[in-house]
């Protein structure tokens, strides 16, 4: 299991994060985690589908 999988695994739903690619997307919200897809509604991209085990989510503290 990759680095990202495993990071990515411990997301839930309602925890902020960024995209560390995508940074013009701003904040987003874990929608779901499912496997090692996790759905992400993002301020400026609107809901997104991550694929787990290639992006590591930056989870964003309060």
């Amino acid at each position: 299991m990759s680095i990202a999988a495993t990071s990515n695994a411990m997301l839930e739903p309602g925890m902020m994060v960024r995209h560390p690619d995508a940074p013009d997307w701003g904040l987003g919200q874990v929608q779901s985690n499912v496997g090692d897809r996790v759905t992400v509604n993002f301020e400026h991209a609107g809901k997104q589908v991550i694929d787990g085990t290639r992006i590591l989510l930056l989870r964003v503290y309060d």
